[in-house]
Order: C-alpha cells, then structure tokens, then sequence
C-alpha cells in the first residue's frame, strides 16, 4: 500500500491509497470514526440550574463538545473534571467549561451551549472519559470518508471536530488495525 498526502491542514486531510483492497480502505474509515479514542464528558453532576432547561438537555450538549485528546498519558480509567458556574444574563460559551488538566480541555471555545435570563444561574460538574464512537458519537474524533477511483486506488477525506489532528486520526486508526492484526496472529499461532 502507499499513502500520497494531497492536502493536510490542521481541520483537514485529504490522501490517496494506491495498491490496497476496498476491504483496507474500509478497515482504515470503520477504525478511525469508531476505533479512535477521545475524551468527552459522560456524567454531569448539577448543583444549580435555574433555567428554564433540562438538566438531560444541558448534559447532553456539553457531552458534545469537543475535547482535545493528547496522544499518550491517559487511560481508559482516568476522568478529567470540567467545572462550569454561569450567571445570566448572558450566553454560556463552551470556553466557560474549565478543566482539571491543562492538557484536556475544550477544543473550540465558540461553541454557545445556551442563554441566561436575567437571575438565571447554571452551575455543575461534568467528567470526561475516554471513549470510542463505537460507544457513542460524542466520542467520534471526525468524519472518515472515502471514494473509490479504481479497484485498488482510494481518495480519503478525514476532518477533525477538533479533539486531535486530522493526521493523528489516521495514525491512530493504524496502529488499531496493526494492533489487531498482531493479536489475531498471536492466537493463531496458539
């Protein structure tokens, strides 16, 4: 297989795979939009909530904000811990989350996540978890697509919401399937 970059920005990256089956190109799309794991935030905790909304639909909307997901250093058992106290009136931006750990934060802090009345107030906790889009989409690091241009010749398209590069999608979305492959091997040779 080989790998021709034809655009790599960092919201974006658009590559060609030459001399690869469809069954390849389809194990690098399923891993990237459901294998890669990222941070979002699973449980919220409210201590106050005078708005005229529901806690489920306040959590459900901060559970879709984008996280950046370092690397290396974090495990399927680490939570990072977002706070969030609002006062109205107002709006409430995602960049109003503040996390526990400098390296898990918000991943774009324009995101209005809703609007405060005069003496309205909303204040919680929510913890962020790994995860995978296998899981649920909130987990999903980007969009995965590809278009076929012959038998063996594929134009990919990867986008980022914004947790990891575009370029580390893939990458990661590799070392799964490498990963995998290493695994099967190892319990067939049993």
């Amino acid at each position: 297989m080989k790998i021709t970059v034809i655009e790599n920005t960092q919201a974006s990256l658009r590559f060609k795979l030459s001399d690869a089956s469809i069954s390849s190109a389809n194990a690098i799309r399923r891993a990237g939009i459901a294998g890669v794991a990222s941070f979002a935030i699973d449980n919220v905790t409210f201590y106050e909530n005078t708005t005229s909304m529901f806690d489920e639909y306040i959590a459900h909307r901060i559970g879709l904000v984008p996280l950046a997901t370092p690397a290396k250093g974090y495990g399927d058992k680490d939570e990072i811990l977002f706070t969030l106290a609002a006062e109205g009136p107002g709006t409430v931006y995602s960049k109003d989350l503040k996390s526990s750990d400098k390296s898990v934060k918000v991943a774009n802090e324009k995101i209005p996540l809703m609007k405060l009345g005069e003496g309205q107030s909303l204040r919680l906790d929510g913890k962020a978890v790994l995860g995978t889009g296998a899981r649920s989409s909130k987990f999903q690091p980007g969009l995965v697509t590809y278009k076929a241009l012959s038998d063996t010749e594929f134009e990919f398209y990867i986008e980022t919401f914004g947790q990891m590069p575009p370029s580390d999608i893939l990458s990661r979305a590799l070392g799964i399937i490498s990963d995998g492959v290493k695994e099967t091997y190892k319990e067939l040779k049993k």
